[in-house]
């Protein structure tokens, strides 16, 4: 009973990780039809920067953190405007080959700026304890997460389906003749759209750095875990990556703890059966 509490516990934290990251790129792939591989890459600076506030700029972590989000969104907004922008119209295949290109100009950047080596990120001492559940002791830093993973899907949920907002986005997605006709500025929607994504991978890349370490191969590390969340959940579904990220977390830890000389073989077993069933993914829809 306490393995499976703690596969639970343990499942649900690295899923809501791997949720608060991808859920961006399943938004930007989905809504905005751009297969952005560099996606990672946010995370990487989102960590990069909390660590080089904190010990660079001496500020403690609540402010190192949102610090390091703003300054991820506000990168976000001359590198959509300037590399993303042209990419929009490309074939898939053009998309993956520069937003890989892009990938690599972040860990260049990131390796010249702090090097190779992990970037620690120290958490407040209210974080770094630990929580009697009775069957398990948990790190309280998994309860934050958690708990981020949650605000993250219900703020996302009430934007995009509950807002003036997102039914402008979704109307610049759809018909985007349309929209612009009725005086929607869709280029300012998808700009906005597209720095959002960036704060949440980031805000997955400073909550997850006792999961998901950060060093400056951090994007090309988990790329594939993150678009695995992202096709099996379906492209453009907050909830289908929600699900898909819980339920692969929880696989993933499970297979861990079980049969750990197995590896992530179930991880992706797990991906090629829910996408054999389902192309589009859980609840996706399609590029197209």
């Amino acid at each position: 009973m306490s393995t499976l509490f703690s596969i639970v516990i343990d499942g649900v934290a690295y899923g809501m990780v791997l949720f608060t990251i991808s859920v961006g790129l399943s938004v930007t792939m989905g809504l905005m039809r751009i297969v952005n591989l560099a996606h990672g890459g946010f995370a990487l600076l989102g960590g990069a920067f909390t660590h080089w506030a904190m010990t660079g700029l001496g500020l403690p972590f609540l402010a190192a953190a949102p610090l390091a989000i703003a300054m991820v969104m506000l990168l976000s907004l001359p590198m959509e405007r300037l590399l993303y922008r042209p990419i929009y119209k490309m074939g898939e295949l053009q998309q993956v080959l520069a937003t890989i290109g892009i990938t690599f100009l972040i860990i260049a950047s990131v390796n010249w700026w702090l090097g190779s080596t992990l970037q620690s990120i120290q958490l407040p001492a209210f974080m770094s304890g630990a929580v009697n559940l009775g069957l398990r002791t948990l790190p309280t830093q998994r309860v934050y997460v958690i708990i981020a993973g949650l605000l993250v899907i219900c703020g996302l949920y009430i934007l995009i389906e509950r807002t003036r907002f997102g039914i402008k986005l979704r109307a610049a997605v759809d018909f985007p003749g349309t929209a612009a006709c009725l005086g929607i500025d869709t280029s300012k929607i998808f700009l906005i759209t597209f720095a959002l994504g960036a704060g949440l991978a980031a805000l997955g890349g400073i909550l997850g750095a006792e999961i998901l370490p950060i060093e400056a191969y951090y994007p090309l590390r988990y790329m594939v875990l993150f678009l695995t969340v992202v096709a099996v959940g379906g492209m453009g579904s907050i909830t289908g990556s929600f699900l898909a990220a819980l339920g692969l977390g929880i696989l993933d830890t499970a297979t861990r703890y079980l049969l750990p000389d197995f590896g992530t073989v179930f991880f992706y077993f797990a991906m090629i059966l829910v996408l054999g069933i389902r192309p589009n993914g859980l609840l996706g829809k399609s590029l197209s």
